[in-house]
């Protein structure tokens, strides 16, 4: 998602009115805003907003988590499950299964890799290719599996 269709996404919560959207695409875009002017740039990318995305659904993951476990609000805890599903619906569709399997063994052969000392070799030449969109446990199962 680049920084036009998050402001449109933004736009369409207001006209929806929709409020639990409206917040969590306003901390993202607050988000990318905040980097871009830290870092002196005029422009965002849309590797800007997919790092924001993937920070505010880590940290929306981990509050949910700890929502369920104290138990006390279930309010806020639906809320945060419905804003972790907003989050994962504006990320592109992570490499899993099959797919993620046949980009595991082809990254291997790249590298070379022939012991499970080269996993970390493997797994950020992984990282580089799909931008860290993929299952990263299944992608070390898969790489340890091969390798091991």
């Amino acid at each position: 998602m680049d920084y036009a269709e998050l402001k449109e996404e933004m736009k369409n919560a207001m006209k929806a009115k929709d409020k639990d959207r409206l917040a969590i695409i306003r901390q993202v875009k607050g988000d990318v805003d905040a980097t871009v002017k830290d870092e002196g740039r005029d422009e965002v990318t849309e590797q800007d907003v997919t790092a924001s995305l993937k920070r505010t659904l880590k940290q929306a993951r981990e509050t949910h988590e700890a929502s369920v476990k104290a138990g006390t609000d279930e309010e806020r805890t639906q809320r945060l499950a419905a804003q972790i599903e907003i989050l994962e619906g504006m990320l592109p569709a992570q490499l899993e299964g099959e797919q993620l399997e046949a980009l595991v063994a082809q990254t291997i052969e790249q590298t070379g890799a022939t012991s499970l000392r080269d996993m970390g070799k493997v797994m950020g030449a992984l990282t580089a290719a799909t931008d860290g969109n993929f299952d990263k446990g299944a992608a070390a199962a898969f790489a340890k599996a091969k390798l091991g």
